[in-house]
């Protein structure tokens, strides 16, 4: 009676650990909070109770300094976005980009247009009413675009009535991060990359608050969620505020060893097959990103890990790759 959808695009993200490797392929802070045994903890004390976090909610709001709405990742947010906003509409995403974006659309009835990844270009595609993807930065490739450099894009979805869908997923990774606002703008964020913390599905959207949470699963969040977002508002950003600078100085390493660029916390890298370096880098203990479901066979993606793990990891590229 029920059939499975098939789709070509799909997310591609590792289904599980594997035991022994040193994990690149996941964008993640390698630092976890001080304070984590503590809030497992306080979500085992509210795990009896259904997880209510209205209040803190409006306290997020406050800290980030626009109305928001919490999600369970920005997952959940793109499948509210797709019963708000996507049935029947023309949907225009990025080529070489989080495929999760296609899939909602498809799922949701949309007529999916393909672009370039640049937003001048972006520009032209978008018609009155149509809706737009852009990951910035972008997942695999790490570039990111100020608002001057949006702007074309920011323009043509003003003049034209039509939606922009902002993925700031890793913007706590760029070291100068600029982020628009309008009102036909809807913007991204999570916390499970800068936290390091991708088990705990707790995100945000900024924008259309009451629509957002008009179609929101109740208690999405859990009680580590909850927890989460209990010991978010006390740190108020100092975890990050504290490990950004590690990262980027070490991004910075690997950007001169490898003649790569990101301004994110991750890279790709062009190695001819993506499928053969990978399992010559699991033989060498580390576990990186094929990039074939990105549309990019001939890449692997890695990210920003402690000093001595990037060094194992630059010294195996260079050894391997062409």
């Amino acid at each position: 009676m029920l059939k499975p959808v098939e789709f070509s695009a799909y997310h591609g993200g590792a289904r599980r650990k594997e035991e022994g490797l040193i994990d690149f392929s996941a964008s993640l802070n390698p630092y976890p909070p001080e304070w984590l045994d503590e809030m497992f903890e306080r979500a085992r004390e509210i795990s009896g109770h259904y997880p209510y976090y209205e209040e803190l909610e409006e306290g997020l709001a406050e800290l980030v300094g626009e109305p928001i709405t919490v999600t369970a990742g920005i997952t959940e947010a793109l499948y509210l976005l797709g019963i708000l906003a996507l049935r029947g509409r023309r949907v225009i995403v990025p080529a070489h980009t989080y495929g999760e974006y296609e899939r909602v659309a498809r799922i949701f009835g949309a007529r999916v247009v393909k672009g370039p990844n640049d937003p001048e270009e972006l520009s032209q595609l978008v018609e009155r009413d149509s809706v737009v993807f852009f990951c910035n930065p972008n997942n695999p490739d790490g570039r990111f675009y100020g608002k001057k450099e949006l702007g074309p894009l920011l323009d043509a979805v003003e003049d034209r009535n039509a939606l922009l869908v902002l993925d700031e997923a890793f913007i706590d990774f760029v070291e100068s991060p600029e982020s628009p606002s309008g009102e036909n703008i809807v913007k991204l964020r999570t916390f499970t990359k800068s936290y390091g913390l991708p088990g705990i599905r707790v995100g945000y959207v900024a924008g259309f608050p009451e629509a957002f949470r008009s179609v929101r699963m109740p208690w999405a969040i859990g009680s580590v969620g909850v927890a989460f977002l209990e010991f978010l508002l006390e740190d108020r950003f100092q975890h990050l505020k504290g490990t950004m600078p590690l990262i980027w100085r070490e991004k910075r390493r690997i950007e001169k060893a490898l003649g790569v660029k990101s301004d994110a916390n991750f890279f790709i890298k062009y190695v001819r097959d993506a499928k053969k370096t990978v399992e010559e880098l699991k033989r060498k203990g580390m576990l990186v990103r094929d990039c074939t479901s990105f549309g990019l066979p001939q890449y692997v993606r890695f990210s920003v890990r402690k000093p001595e793990e990037n060094d194992a990891l630059v010294r195996a590229l260079l050894e391997i790759s062409p």
